[in-house]
C-alpha cells in the first residue's frame, strides 16, 4: 500500500444543498450519499465562491476568490494551479468528466483527461480555434445517435419544448445519458488501471445541471413523491433588486441550457421540474455507488479520502428564479462530504466553510504544503476534531453582465446570522437576517434600523477585497504543464 492516500474528488454540476436524504431532505432517494454522510464528515453550510460554474471551479482549483483569480464568468480562460503539484508529489492525476477548464481540452496539469463538457449543444463548432467534440460527442456518434439539444428538442416539438421548462426524460440508450456515461467510464477506467502510484481522480458529473434529463426508470421513483415547491408572490418579485427582474426576463428570452423559463410557473410545473432534478441526483447516487464499489474491490479505499461536492446550486423556482446567478441560498449553498475508512470519523459540522477549502485539504492529504497566499482554509482541523469552526464568514462573487442584467458585479458576505449582497455602482442591495428570516423574504437593505449594520458589513467587504487583491500578487501561479506519467515502479519509490 502507498503511504500517500488515494484522493477521489467527485463534483456534480449545479446540485443544491437540500438533495441528500440523510442531511434533511426526506423526499430524496440517495442511499449511497446517505451512507457517505453518516460515515464521514458532512458539512451542512458549504458556500461556493461564485454561483457560476467556471468562477466556482477556478477558485476550487486555485485556492483563491474570483476577484483574485480574475475568473468570474464561464468565458474566462483558466487552468488549475495545484494539480501539477500533486503530480510532482508522485500522484497519478486523472480527470474523467466535467472540469470546465478553458479551453475545454486543456490538460490542466492532469496526466490524463477524458473530458465531457457539453450537455446541451455542440462545442464552438463555428469557432475554428475552439471547435471540438468531447468524449460523449464521440460515443454518441459511434452509436449513430443525435445528441439532444435545445435546437433538436425545439425543432421536434416547439410547444412541448416551451412547456417542459428544461425537464426532458432521457429517451436514447440508457448508457448514453451523460451521467450514466461518466459513471460507467470511471468504473471502466478504474478496473483497467495498472499503475500502483497513488491516485488523484477527479470525476465530474454533468448533472443535475439542466436540461433535467433523468432516465425514465429513475423518474418513476418520484412519480408520487411530494417535493417542497416554492410559492412566490407578486410582492416578493416587486421587492427584489431591479437586476433580478432583468435576469428572469433574460432566462425567458434565451432558453439557457434548454430551459424555456416563464414568469410565473404553476405549482405543477415546478413540481415536475423538481422531480426530474431529484431523479437525476438519484441516478448520480447510483453511479457513485458503483464507483465506490469498484474502488473498494480494487483496494483503493483501504487508504483513501473521498470528497463529494458540487460547483453551485440551482434555484429551481425559488424567488421566481431558475438556475443560478443570484446569491440566494439555493444558488450558493452546496453539499460537501468528506469520507475515509481511516482518516475521517462520522461527524456533522454546521459551521461556515467555502467550497475552495477543499484545495488545501487535498494538498495536505497528499503531503503537499499549501502556499501561504491561499485564501482557502484547510478542513483538516475540523475533520480531525481539533476545532468546530475555521471561518466566521463566507463570500461569493459574480459578474453577470454577460447575461444582460445591467448589474456588472455583485458580492455576498454571509456570517452566521446576516447575509449582505452588494451591487457595485448601484444604490440597491440585499440584507437578510437569516436567524429570523431563513427564507430570505424580508430585504432589510433600506431599513433605517439596520443602516449602521449595513454600512459596517459593506466596509468589511472592502477590507476583504483589498486583502484578496494583495494575496493574488503573492499567489504562485505556475503555468500548468503536462507532467511526465509516473510508472508503477517510480510511484513505489516516491
Amino acid at each position: 500500500m502507498n503511504a500517500k492516500p488515494n484522493i477521489i474528488l467527485i463534483i456534480t454540476d449545479q446540485q443544491r444543498f437540500d438533495t441528500i436524504q440523510a442531511l434533511g431532505a426526506p423526499w430524496m432517494k440517495t442511499p449511497v450519499l446517505d451512507k457517505l454522510a453518516q460515515e464521514g464528515t458532512a458539512f451542512t453550510n458549504c458556500y461556493v465562491t461564485s454561483p457560476v460554474c467556471v468562477g466556482s471551479r477556478a477558485s476550487l482549483f486555485t485556492g483563491m476568490y474570483p476577484h483574485a483569480t480574475g475568473v468570474f464568468t464561464n468565458f474566462h480562460p483558466w487552468e488549475p494551479t495545484w494539480v501539477p503539484w500533486l503530480a510532482d508529489a508522485g500522484y497519478h492525476c486523472v480527470n474523467i468528466g466535467k472540469m470546465h477548464i478553458n479551453p475545454y481540452d486543456a490538460k490542466g496539469g492532469f496526466h490524463q483527461r477524458f473530458f465531457m463538457e457539453n450537455k446541451d449543444r455542440p462545442l464552438f463548432l463555428d469557432e475554428h480555434p475552439r471547435a471540438l467534440y468531447d468524449e460523449w460527442d464521440k460515443a454518441l456518434h459511434a452509436r449513430k445517435l443525435q445528441k439532444p439539444s435545445r435546437y433538436t428538442r425545439f425543432n421536434e416539438d416547439p410547444e412541448g419544448y416551451r412547456n417542459a421548462l428544461g425537464a426532458f426524460p432521457w429517451h436514447l440508450d440508457e448508457d448514453m445519458q451523460s451521467d450514466m456515461f461518466i459513471g460507467d467510464n470511471a468504473v471502466w477506467w478504474l478496473k483497467e488501471r495498472k499503475s500502483t502510484a497513488p491516485l488523484f481522480l477527479q470525476i465530474g458529473f454533468p448533472g443535475p445541471h439542466p436540461p433535467y434529463d433523468p432516465l425514465p426508470r429513475y423518474l418513476d421513483l418520484y412519480k408520487d413523491v411530494d417535493i417542497p415547491v416554492p410559492e412566490t408572490s407578486d410582492a416578493e418579485l416587486a421587492a427584489q433588486p431591479p437586476s433580478h427582474e432583468k435576469l428572469r426576463n433574460n432566462m425567458i428570452r434565451n432558453n439557457y441550457d434548454s430551459v424555456s423559463w416563464k414568469e410565473r410557473p404553476s405549482r405543477e410545473e415546478l413540481l415536475r421540474i423538481r422531480r426530474h432534478y431529484a431523479a437525476n441526483v438519484t441516478m448520480i447516487d447510483d453511479k457513485v455507488g458503483e464507483i465506490m464499489q469498484t474502488l473498494d474491490e480494487r483496494g483503493y479505499l483501504d487508504n483513501a479520502v473521498v470528497i463529494f461536492t458540487s460547483d453551485h446550486g440551482d434555484a429551481l423556482g425559488d424567488h421566481g428564479h431558475i438556475q443560478k446567478w443570484t446569491m440566494y441560498e439555493g444558488s450558493v449553498k452546496v453539499p460537501l462530504i468528506v469520507w475515509s475508512k481511516t482518516m475521517v470519523g462520522p461527524r456533522r459540522n454546521d459551521s461556515l466553510v467555502q467550497l475552495m477549502d477543499v484545495a488545501p485539504t487535498v494538498l495536505e492529504a497528499a503531503g503537499v504544503t499549501p502556499p501561504a497566499s491561499f485564501e482557502a482554509k484547510s478542513l483538516w482541523p475540523i475533520l480531525k476534531g481539533e476545532t468546530s469552526k475555521i471561518r466566521t464568514e463566507v463570500y461569493s462573487e459574480l459578474a453577470r453582465d454577460h447575461i444582460q442584467t445591467g448589474a456588472e458585479y455583485m458580492v455576498m458576505r454571509r456570517d452566521e446570522r446576516w447575509k449582505l449582497v452588494f451591487y457595485l455602482g448601484e444604490a440597491y442591495g440585499e440584507l437578510y437576517d437569516l436567524q429570523t428570516d431563513p427564507g430570505e423574504l424580508q430585504n432589510l437593505w433600506s431599513s433605517e434600523a439596520h443602516m449602521e449594520l449595513r454600512e459596517r458589513l459593506v466596509k468589511d467587504l472592502l477590507v476583504w477585497s483589498m486583502r484578496g487583491s494583495i494575496a493574488s500578487r503573492q499567489q504562485p501561479t505556475p503555468k500548468p504543464q503536462q507532467p511526465m506519467l509516473i510508472s508503477s515502479h517510480q510511484g513505489d519509490k516516491k
